[in-house]
């Protein structure tokens, strides 16, 4: 196991982060426009006449991209929006009768608008603008505003084809806690959302906390995760490989590796530290390696899903012999990647399933960002039948005042009286 970055500066560093973001949403929420421009100019170098691209803009910039770029963005998006149908399917309404004449139901209904955040800093992250707006369309979320960043002061083409091609409803070059910040609270030009999704940097991610409750948001995120469950039959250099796949994310992205074979271990540490001098991406994965890269050895496969259950991890491949075990031996993951012939790169880029995944132990109580997660589970109810509104209105008054509401007794009391035998003692005027 590699020596992980101290606590202490770890802490601090977020504070630090926690404390540049109240300042920035607090200053959004006082002066909306003028201080998201203050800020594209400071940290982007960026000040269009208006931040929201107008359809022609739009039009132009798609045409720049190339017919493969856009082939291969169309046939992702298939993909997503394949995979989030069938999850939109699978969640229907529901009505019973529980007493004669007593229904109760609930219905599925999207937000009524959804902020997409799509990343551009270390990289232009075109992915993410399926996984956030292609889900909140299949779920007929009627407004998707996205933002995304310039970058190094240029319209990143692909990314906005992408943004575009996902359906999204408003396209702003605007990027990092003043794009979430104007999202989520509104400025003059631009309208606030109830929800806000997407992956973003340390900041971007920090604000999104901050700003829970005034508005819905995905997720809580941190750095990108990878934790590889292999046995003796792995390949230790299609291990190495995944690993550093995901530590190329950036510096303090951990890579796992959960063997029961050390051999096997030794080998992928080998391979690790020949394949990464060579890496075009070697600035982030190779101090991701070094100050969180770990290499566990168990004795059985049951404790290395035990073991793998206890991170909790955001990615979990498994390559081992039977790999679809972990389906039923493990519970605290964001995503499982099962078998050599999959990987999770596939996940991230092109495969289907939404890569906005939990992080930093949150597997352990939620999952990633899916269909539903642009859907309220809203519930009614309705009394047809009077015989079983004033059984219900007895029994409300009874369990009312075990509580001292008095006033949710007399509510029960009323229909009781009304459609049944009951009465009214404390209305002086009598039963109406």
């Amino acid at each position: 196991m590699k020596s992980p970055v101290p606590a202490a500066h770890v802490t601090a560093a977020r504070a630090d982060v926690a404390e540049r973001v109240r300042d920035i949403l607090d200053d959004v929420r006082r002066n909306g426009d003028e201080a998201v421009r203050r800020y594209s100019e400071k940290f982007d170098h960026w000040s269009p006449e208006s931040f929201r691209l107008a359809p022609d803009e739009i039009r132009r910039i798609v045409s720049q991209v190339p017919d493969t770029v856009l082939d291969d963005i169309r046939f992702v998006q298939q993909q997503v929006r394949t995979f989030a149908q069938a999850q939109r399917d699978a969640l229907g309404d529901v009505e019973i009768e529980t007493l004669p004449g007593v229904h109760l139901g609930h219905r599925h209904v999207p937000v009524s608008g959804a902020g997409a955040y799509v990343p551009g800093g270390r990289y232009p992250l075109t992915a993410s603008a399926h996984m956030t707006i292609v889900t909140a369309k299949v779920a007929d979320v009627p407004r998707v505003a996205a933002c995304t960043p310039p970058i190094r002061g240029e319209v990143p083409a692909a990314t906005v084809a992408a943004m575009h091609l996902a359906g999204a409803d408003e396209i702003y070059l605007l990027g990092g806690v003043q794009a979430v910040a104007a999202l989520a609270l509104g400025t003059e030009t631009i309208g606030r959302v109830p929800m806000l999704a997407g992956p973003g940097n340390a900041y971007v991610a920090e604000a999104k906390r901050q700003l829970f409750g005034e508005v819905g948001i995905d997720l809580f995120a941190g750095p990108t995760e990878i934790l590889v469950i292999a046995d003796e039959h792995a390949d230790p250099f299609v291990v190495a490989v995944d690993l550093l796949s995901q530590a190329e994310h950036g510096p303090d992205s951990p890579a796992v590796l959960v063997t029961t074979s050390e051999e096997l271990g030794r080998e992928v540490e080998r391979h690790v530290e020949r394949l990464l001098p060579g890496m075009p991406t070697r600035d982030f994965a190779a101090p991701a390696w070094r100050d969180h890269g770990e290499i566990v050895v168990v004795d059985t496969l049951d404790e290395a899903f035990a073991v793998a259950d206890s991170y909790a991890s955001e990615h979990v491949e498994v390559l081992t012999e039977n790999p679809r075990q972990a389906l039923t031996k493990m519970r605290d993951y964001g995503a499982l990647f099962l078998g050599e012939g999959t990987c999770v790169s596939y996940g991230d880029k092109v495969i289907g399933t939404n890569h906005v995944l939990p992080t930093r132990g949150a597997a352990r109580y939620t999952g990633g960002l899916w269909v539903g997660k642009y859907l309220k589970t809203v519930t009614y109810q309705e009394v047809t039948d009077t015989a079983s509104s004033a059984l219900l209105g007895e029994v409300c008054g009874r369990a009312a005042r075990v509580e001292l509401f008095e006033g949710h007794a007399r509510s029960g009391d009323v229909r009781a009286a009304k459609y049944g035998k009951g009465s009214l003692p404390w209305n002086e005027e009598g039963a109406a």
